[in-house]
């Protein structure tokens, strides 16, 4: 009977060290660069709920979207630098953790300020109107050698009309000379 004990007791003992053995659920944290100069961080407490926040680097319309998924349920919240917290629409949510920092506050609803826009859109202005300066300038200089070109064979031709128009102009004024000087000497004796 000894034998009988000692034997269940070791069984015991070692069903009791095998249930005892198992982990505990351990939290799992890592981190990872993202997109636009951003990074994830995910967690997973012990309970299994998994909460993925990526912080952005420098973007003034948001900081941070948290993914939190338990039981299944996925929520989706965002934060912009001043501190609001927004839900983010579940249809625009899937892939915040890929998207453009842009495209992540535009689901949350939050507005990109109108002072920025202004200054993108002066910039926008200002290198088109760059641009057009130089295409207007390469055009003033091309037409410029093209007045230039013309002004120079117009002289040219004037100036051949001229001496030509001078010449005929001497020819026959010494032909009239002659002939005054004749018809003088028929009048005068």
């Amino acid at each position: 009977m000894t034998k009988r004990v000692s034997i269940l007791f070791l069984t015991f003992m070692v069903a009791l060290a095998v249930g005892c053995s198992k982990k505990e659920p351990v939290a799992e944290n890592t981190t990872t660069p993202g997109p636009d100069n951003s990074e994830i961080v995910t967690k997973v407490d012990d309970n299994g709920v998994k909460t993925q926040e990526r912080t952005f680097h420098g973007n003034p319309r948001i900081a941070r979207v948290v993914v939190t998924t338990r039981n299944g349920q996925r929520t989706v919240k965002a934060y912009s630098p001043s501190g609001e917290e927004r839900e983010v629409n579940k249809n625009e949510a899937e892939d915040v953790l890929e998207a453009t920092g842009s495209k992540v506050a535009d689901a949350a609803g939050f507005v990109a300020d109108k002072g920025e826009d202004v200054a993108g859109a002066a910039k926008d202005v200002g290198t088109a109107a760059k641009e057009k300066t130089v295409d207007v300038g390469e055009k003033t200089v091309d037409t410029a050698k093209t007045v230039g070109d013309k002004t120079a064979e117009g002289a040219k031709t004037v100036s051949d009309k001229t001496v030509e128009g001078a010449k005929t102009v001497g020819s026959k004024t010494a032909s009239g000379a002659k002939k005054v000087g004749k018809s003088l000497k028929k009048i005068l004796p």
